[in-house]
């Protein structure tokens, strides 16, 4: 029996069952397996990839969508892997230009490494702004936190979910609302009875990720961050908007170095929408 060509092989939704062969596929790459992301990924946006006839994935990529109800505003597109024995080969042009293509009129954001944003280029996708990875243990020290912090309770998540809307600019409460079960930590700031603030810290690997991290201003994002840092024990990483460079500083000054760079790339809208003096980071460069 003859091997199909690339050309010929489905792209199919992909479901929480895949979760190893995306991590396997994350794994081929030189990622890391990162299986509770993909989790998370694969249960609130929606998977796409092709099968390998040989087994596994020969590549894959997550869309998800922010709105209310069934009328997205904006989908992410994150975890964009093509095997190696496939690499260069156009599967992954394919499969972009087939998410391109169902997405439609709805805006489209995604943070690209230098290697794909050739292929992103191509596509019609525009530079609209950098974050930059840190990653290190926190070293406590300074001035105390400007800003009272608490973990957050169950009755917050209202209020949480209002703020979010407000500062991301489109409703994610499919993914926000699972915050509490994903992540090891989510710690909110108020002044006066109000929210102000949140962030979470999710396990990845070895370290804790912090995100989403959303805040009224940069005293709070530390006051958060400081809160988060004091229950773990690992390693902290998060992406940070490179406009927020006094943030950036602070955390650099605390023990936290840049280990790379992503380029925010929209495709469909000139700027994201909300407000990005309070979204200091993403949950996860996958997702927004």
């Amino acid at each position: 029996m003859s091997t199909p060509s690339l050309s010929d092989l489905p792209i199919r939704r992909l479901t929480p069952r895949d979760v190893r062969a995306c991590a396997d596929l994350s794994e081929n790459r030189g990622w890391p397996r990162e299986e509770h992301k993909w989790g998370l990924l694969l249960a609130a946006g929606t998977g796409y990839g092709i099968d390998d006839p040989a087994g596994g994935l020969v590549t894959v990529c997550v869309l998800t969508e922010y709105g209310p109800g069934e009328r997205a505003e904006l989908g992410a597109i994150g975890m964009v892997l093509v095997a190696e024995r496939y690499a260069r080969r156009g599967v992954g042009r394919r499969l972009m230009r087939y998410i391109v293509e169902r997405a439609g009129t709805t805006p489209l954001t995604l943070h690209a490494t230098p290697y794909g944003q050739p292929l992103y280029e191509e596509l019609g996708f525009k530079v609209t702004g950098r974050a930059e990875m840190v990653r290190g243990r926190f070293v406590a020290g300074g001035p105390a936190p400007a800003v009272a912090t608490r973990p957050a309770t169950a009755e917050d998540l209202s209020a949480i979910l209002r703020l979010d809307a407000e500062v991301f600019g489109a409703d994610r409460t499919h993914v926000i609302a699972r915050l509490p079960a994903f992540a090891d930590q989510l710690r909110v700031a108020e002044d006066g009875g109000e929210l102000i603030g949140y962030a979470a810290a999710w396990p990845n690997m070895d370290t804790h990720v912090i995100g989403p991290l959303i805040a009224r201003d940069t005293e709070t994002a530390t006051s958060l961050i400081t809160g988060l840092a004091a229950g773990t024990d690992r390693p902290l990483r998060t992406d940070v908007d490179v406009r927020h460079d006094a943030l950036l500083s602070w955390l650099k000054e605390r023990g936290l170095d840049g280990v790379a760079m992503n380029t925010v790339m929209n495709y469909g809208a000139a700027e994201l929408p909300g407000d990005w003096a309070r979204r200091f980071a993403p949950l996860t460069v996958a997702a927004g």
